[in-house]
């Protein structure tokens, strides 16, 4: 283990180098920041400009119900399941994921070598969000009922500012998908969106979101690749959860993200096979 200030920088003499934001998910992170993995990022940061923004909603979960908070979750009639969030459950939100997930993937990045800055979007103004007054849920038997939004938040934009300044300095930011509403709130916002417009917004020439599948899967079958036009297509049938994700990837490309890629943590090298195109399903133009 290398000793608090012994992190290594690269050198500053190299060419401009690709830009990848990483979506690290729960399901994921075992295998993400596996110590072979951990290897991985090391040599990917090494070559590249990488930001990771990370999930954590099982460990706020759990956490919550320890309080005494219970959890709820709702599936829009799109199809994307969100978490209802009340004024106690934003304050455990905040606290496990700003604080608890991120500083212990700072903390593991940091042991490595990597110098990581742990951040909210909150911070800086990186994620802006208005509050979502109702939420429209779609119940089991197919009838539609109207929630209110709590402290749900719906991305409006990225000051990337302070992401520029940070990845110039060779540090690697990692993100907790908390947004700043219009009234100074946190906002819960989705992890996956928020990746896609933080790459977009810093002109990302990759977005991958590492998961637990190898692809998507379509009526069984896993897809290598998409257009755009073939993902939004596809959307319908996709289940909860994953579409989300491709909705993500779709936003992300149809703004100047060359391209996104979907796909396992699990396996040899998961980052630099995603930056190479050798695994998961990737979405285009």
């Amino acid at each position: 283990m290398r000793r608090p200030g012994s992190i290594r920088r690269p050198s500053t003499h190299r060419e401009i180098p690709m830009r990848a934001v990483f979506k690290i998910g729960d399901r994921a992170m075992a295998n993400a920041f596996s110590d072979s993995s951990l290897k991985d990022l090391e040599k990917t940061y090494r070559a590249n400009q990488s930001i990771i923004v990370h999930g954590g909603g099982d460990t706020v979960t759990k956490i919550a119900e320890q309080l005494n908070i219970p959890q709820k979750f709702i599936v829009s009639p799109e199809g994307f399941k969100s978490r209802l969030t009340d004024e106690e459950t934003i304050d455990v939100y905040t606290m496990v994921m700003g604080g608890k997930v991120n500083k212990k993937i700072v903390r593991e990045l940091q042991r490595i070598g990597i110098p990581a800055v742990g951040l909210s979007g909150i911070d800086g103004g990186i994620l802006q969000a208005s509050r979502k007054t109702r939420i429209i849920a779609k119940e089991p038997d197919g009838r539609r009922r109207v929630i209110e939004g709590g402290y749900t938040g719906h991305i409006t934009g990225v000051g990337e500012q302070l992401l520029e300044t940070i990845l110039s300095e060779k540090f690697m930011p990692v993100i907790a998908p908390i947004a700043l509403g219009t009234e100074f709130e946190p906002l819960n916002v989705d992890g996956d969106r928020a990746a896609g417009q933080i790459a977009a917004a810093l002109k990302a020439d990759l977005l991958v979101m590492l998961t637990d599948v190898e692809k998507v899967l379509v009526d069984g079958k896993p897809v290598d690749h998409w257009t755009v036009e073939e993902a939004r297509s596809s959307l319908p049938i996709i289940g909860p959860g994953m579409n989300t994700k491709v909705q993500a990837a779709i936003e992300a490309v149809t703004q100047g993200v060359g391209r996104a890629v979907i796909g396992s943590s699990a396996g040899e090298s998961p980052y630099s096979k995603a930056i190479s195109g050798e695994v998961g399903t990737m979405i285009t133009l």
